[in-house]
């Protein structure tokens, strides 16, 4: 088992990164994305740059580039090696604790 740990950085910087190269092997320009994507070529350049962008913008960038399946791997449960783990966890929550009053966040 590999432990991979990434900061919010490193997330934003692969996933830019990984957008630019497939626009490129889809021989399209910055300005064929963001057309497509119904986004300005500043807003572009400043995603492939850093990787900032707002969720909607990426998600814009990932449907216009067909690779919006990825989406869906986001936020998926944990997967258990052995029963014994899936046994000690317990069921999810439906909502999150009550603040208790006073309490320092």
């Amino acid at each position: 088992m590999s432990i991979i740990l990434l900061s919010a950085a490193d997330i934003l910087h692969m996933v830019s990164e990984k957008a630019r190269t497939l626009r490129l092997s889809a021989a399209m320009t910055q300005a064929d994305l963001a057309a497509r994507a119904g986004i300005s070529i500043a807003s572009l350049r400043r995603f492939e740059r850093t990787g900032e962008a707002s969720f909607e913008l990426v998600a814009r960038i990932a449907l216009a580039l067909r690779a919006e399946a990825g989406f869906g791997e986001l936020f998926n449960p944990p997967v258990f090696s052995n029963l014994d783990e899936a046994l000690s966890r317990s069921v999810p929550r439906k909502r999150g604790r009550r603040k208790l009053r006073g309490a320092q966040p």
